[in-house]
């Protein structure tokens, strides 16, 4: 594991995406103990941004934190997939169908900028961040900070590494961007909720796929 020091995040959020992409990379593997010493002196950190970092991945569902044993790395099954992606439908549509009705000119530029930046982009990891800010854009506008909480909850995780997971996810993902954009564009709200949901439902349904032929 290697922290960035250039990074503009805290270094709780710094600590808490390494240790994610470590995990889902299986560079820590299920069942593996994480011991916040050692993860404190491998990442050059005190211990409370590790226990910080600790406490996020727990409510992520990525490790589970057991009395007298500390954190474990859970094994993620095809029932976690299908609930994240499930909600997330469910909770994206309404955040869209309620920012793009207050969506403005400025941000649909912006918006069409990231849909051409991940067309033209041959790395997974600029995809990733282009993705990831188009999706936050497109729910800019939503008022209901609850919702946006448990939004980015479930997108921690699965959803920021399927680039990597799914190697021909990111041609189908570019035309339902496309797609969503024009709807945004003619400010339907309604048409482009449901673009979303079918996006996120569609990725969820492939993830699963892949690891059912995995355990073949």
């Amino acid at each position: 594991m290697h922290l960035d020091k250039s990074e503009l995040d805290t270094i709780h959020s710094k600590v808490t995406k390494v240790i994610r992409e470590a995990i889902l990379n299986g560079e820590i593997a299920p069942g593996e103990k994480l011991v916040q010493e050692e993860l404190a002196n491998s990442l050059g950190v005190s211990r409370m941004p590790v226990r910080e970092a600790l406490r996020k991945l727990e409510i992520e569902g990525l490790i589970k934190i057991e009395p007298h044993r500390g954190a474990v790395v859970k094994t993620l099954n095809i029932e976690d997939i299908e609930e994240i992606y499930n909600l997330r439908a469910q909770l994206e549509k309404i955040a869209v169908e309620q920012s793009v009705e207050k969506i403005e000119e400025e941000e649909i530029r912006k918006l069409e900028l990231l849909v051409n930046e991940m067309e033209d982009t041959k790395e997974a990891e600029k995809f990733v961040e282009a993705n990831i800010t188009f999706h936050n854009l497109l729910m800019s506008n939503c008022a209901w900070k609850r919702l946006l909480f448990f939004i980015e909850t479930l997108w921690n995780g699965f959803p920021q590494q399927t680039p990597h997971l799914l190697l021909d996810h990111t041609k189908k993902s570019n035309q339902e961007h496309k797609e969503i954009l024009e709807a945004v564009k003619k400010k339907d709200a309604a048409l482009a909720g449901d673009l979303v949901a079918k996006h996120i439902s569609r990725t969820g349904h492939e993830l699963v796929e892949k690891m059912k032929n995995t355990k073949k």
